[in-house]
Order: C-alpha cells, then sequence, then structure tokens
C-alpha cells in the first residue's frame, strides 16, 4: 500500500496554526500537519476504501514508512491502520510492533500501542503473556515497563488482577511520570470491574499521591 496518496491528502488540509498548537502540546518533540483527529480519521477511512486496504494482507512496509515519516499524523495513520488489520496479528508481530514503542516514544503512540494493539495480540494467551510482559515490566526503558502495566487497559473482567499487583508493586516507588501516570491510570480502570481487588493493592504499596489519586477516582462512590 503506497503512503503518497495520504501524503497528498494530509498536505491539501495542512493547518499551520493547528501544526503549531499540537507540536507546543508535544512539548516541541514532533511536526504536524495540524490536522483534528476526526477529520483525519474521515481522510483515512475514503483512502483505507480507495486503496482495499481492509481486504489486503496486512503491508507492515506501509507501517514502517508510516512510522518513518516526520509529521506524526502519520504515526497515528499506521496505528488506525494496525486496528483495522487487528484480527491478522498474531505474536510472530510483537517484536516489530515493541520496535514501534521504542521508536519515536510518546504517551500518545505508546498508549494506543500497549493497549489498543498489543493488548488484542496478548488478549486469552498466558504463554505469550509470559513470554512478553513479564519481561518488559523488568526494563530498564519506562516505555517498555508502561507497555507491560497497560496492556491489561481494555480487558474489563478479564483482568489478571494478580499479574497486575504484581506489575504495580515492582513499580510502585518509581519516580518517572509516565509510570506513576500510567499506574494510576490501570488501576482506575480496574476498580471498575473490582474496587477492593485495587484498594487490596493500594494498601500493599507505597505509591506515589499522583497514582493514589488517578487510581481512587471511583473508589467508594
Amino acid at each position: 500500500m503506497k503512503i503518497e496518496p495520504l501524503k497528498e491528502a494530509f498536505q491539501e488540509i495542512f493547518d499551520p496554526v493547528r501544526a503549531e498548537q499540537m507540536k507546543g502540546y508535544m512539548k516541541g518533540q514532533f511536526v504536524f500537519y495540524g490536522i483534528a483527529a476526526a477529520k483525519r480519521r474521515q481522510v483515512q477511512k475514503e483512502w483505507f476504501r480507495k486503496l482495499n486496504a481492509k481486504a489486503e494482507p496486512l503491508d507492515l512496509e506501509f507501517v514502517r514508512g508510516c512510522w518513518g515519516e516526520d509529521e506524526r499524523e502519520f504515526q497515528y495513520l499506521a496505528i488506525d491502520y494496525l486496528r483495522l488489520k487487528q484480527n491478522e496479528l498474531t505474536g510472530s508481530h510483537i517484536p516489530m510492533l515493541i520496535d514501534l514503542v521504542l521508536t519515536k516514544s510518546w504517551w500518545d503512540t505508546v498508549d494506543m500501542l500497549a493497549s489498543a494493539i498489543l493488548g488484542g495480540v496478548l488478549h486469552g494467551d498466558p504463554e505469550l503473556i509470559d513470554r512478553y510482559p513479564d519481561r518488559w515490566i523488568e526494563a530498564e526503558n519506562f516505555w517498555l515497563r508502561r507497555t507491560a502495566i497497560l496492556f491489561q487497559l481494555k480487558y474489563r473482567e478479564g483482568m489478571d488482577f494478580e499479574r497486575l499487583q504484581r506489575y504495580c508493586l515492582k513499580n510502585q516507588n518509581e519516580k518517572e511520570f509516565f509510570i506513576r501516570k500510567a499506574l494510576g491510570w490501570i488501576l482506575r480502570e480496574a476498580s471498575k470491574q473490582n474496587p477492593e481487588e485495587v484498594k487490596t493493592i493500594l494498601s500493599a504499596g507505597d505509591f506515589s499521591g499522583l497514582t493514589i489519586r488517578e487510581a481512587s477516582k471511583y473508589l467508594d462512590k
């Protein structure tokens, strides 16, 4: 699948004012076309239809090509494409997906890769979970640890609370903001299913105020 048609479509709706605002929001780390998410997805949907993207085999070169582009919208495009092709992703694709996590890393791409893409691949496969997230949670790279923490974010009643507690306690003294925030986020979501388990986890550790505030949003309500 070719990037050029989508690049031309994005360029046609380039918004320099919004582009600067988006760049500022991302601490100046990335450049943007300045396209609102709803408009970008509308353009993508049309081009995916024209290119028959859903029916064609998974195109990893397209994904890598998008990741190599400077404009951040292309990384969002790659993630939306992977979501479109979720059913074709298997455990064999995990190393490639982790390469994406570790390249141009920031919360906007890492969180979607962790919860929407990798979470889907790992769901229901204990062998893959033991092989990958159990290793990521030990990593020095905090984006990998954030991925391990968040891969269960959409699991709802299927969440493994024993694993969740183990991962949270392993990072309870973490100073990195993105880990403390991720702990609060996953515990907040977990509390919707089992508030008592979340209270147990919080009482078992020495978590930051940020984590506790985030985790406690729905407790005792």
